[in-house]
């Protein structure tokens, strides 16, 4: 007898499943080599908006939108934040034969992280799944940035901290995103391919080239972005800055 998903799931959904897979392997190897971890989360990131354009191509199917979700929680929501919790405790050299503060302050932000990521990708699913917008930085965007910096070496365990703490509030803004033109989607993914393939090309120059379209991305669309078909009233943005 057949699984029951035969004939009901699409290829936009298997997509969909494999980035989940990929968020479970990024956990695993971050113990391991956190570089190769990174790289999985960007890797995720591909599928995740691949996931999107199959669907539009081949038809979606009602489970989709619950399979993204639940995709993302492994690999943008608990993955990034194993990724940091790794670099922060190696960078403090933070040890586990023991309870201690340190540790506590970690695992909590980290921990925080991911509630705040799976409180995100709910209200998505909810709200913002069929507009041009969303409120609150993607938790994609987020994982992005955070695999980026690792693989650009900047892993300096405060700023690791800091980063990780202030997605915990950014993902549940109320500041609103447009979603990229496609030709600018078609760059980034690009960019993503090289930074997983040839991180190490010229002095880490395509991780250092996704981080700052990243940080561009997150801290200038929301004001110089917005295009006619998405162009929110002026009140409505200014409320929501």
């Amino acid at each position: 007898m057949l699984p029951r998903f035969v004939g009901r799931l699409g290829v936009a959904d298997a997509v969909t499943i494999a980035n989940a897979a990929l968020g479970f392997v990024a956990v695993v190897i971050a113990f391991v080599d956190i570089d190769l971890a990174a790289r999985l989360i960007l890797l995720a990131a591909i599928a995740d908006g691949l996931d999107g354009i199959l669907a539009r191509r081949y038809g979606g199917t009602d489970a989709g939108p619950y399979l993204d979700s639940l995709a993302d929680v492994a690999s943008f929501a608990v993955a990034p934040a194993v990724l940091a919790f790794v670099v922060i405790t190696d960078g403090f050299n933070i040890g586990f034969d023991a309870v201690t503060t340190e540790l506590l302050l970690v695992t909590a932000i980290c921990g925080l992280f991911v509630a705040m990521a799976v409180t995100r990708l709910g209200m998505y699913t909810a709200y913002d799944v069929s507009g041009s917008c969303t409120e609150g930085v993607q938790t994609t965007l987020a994982a992005t940035i955070l695999g980026a910096a690792i693989l650009a070496g900047e892993t300096e365990p405060w700023l690791v901290l800091a980063v990780t703490g202030a997605f915990c509030y950014l993902m549940v803004s109320r500041i609103r995103y447009p979603d990229l033109f496609a030709r600018d989607a078609a760059i980034m993914g690009v960019v993503h391919a090289l930074a997983i393939l040839i991180p190490s090309f010229a002095g880490r120059t395509f991780p250092y080239a996704l981080l700052t379209l990243g940080i561009a991305y997150m801290t200038l669309s929301p004001w110089l972005y917005w295009r006619e078909d998405t162009q929110p009233e002026t009140s409505e943005l200014h409320g929501n800055a």
